[in-house]
């Protein structure tokens, strides 16, 4: 099983999402999160005053995957879905999953996703 993390940017999300329900990839979990990688931050004006934000908004997906084939299959359709060509777009990380339970149920691994 694998770990599929995302961070994009916030506009991207629906164009990402629809993508993966039409592959048929289900579940996965949505965050806000607020970062900075090479672009470190940027100024605004506000009021007629110029400030800094050091943290830029994105989002953070989630998702959790059976095998390498559906995992290659989701990181294929952020890098598509997600891509707008200018600095910022974002990171894809890729972890293995060595043991998921349904609370509810108590299902593990393939069967609890």
């Amino acid at each position: 099983m694998k770990k599929i993390e995302a961070v994009i940017k916030p506009f991207k999300l629906e164009d990402v999402k629809e993508a993966l329900v039409e592959a048929g990839i289900e579940g996965m979990t949505v965050s806000e999160v607020k970062g900075y990688g090479r672009q470190q931050g940027h100024t605004e004006l506000y009021r007629g005053a110029e400030y800094m934000v050091e943290f830029i908004p994105k989002i953070k997906i989630e998702i959790v995957v059976s095998t390498d084939e559906y995992a290659q299959t989701v990181i294929d359709i952020i890098k598509e879905n997600a891509l707008t060509g200018k600095i910022g777009d974002g990171k894809i990380f890729v972890s293995d999953i060595t043991n998921v339970i349904r609370i509810r149920t108590g299902e593990e691994d393939e069967e609890a996703l």
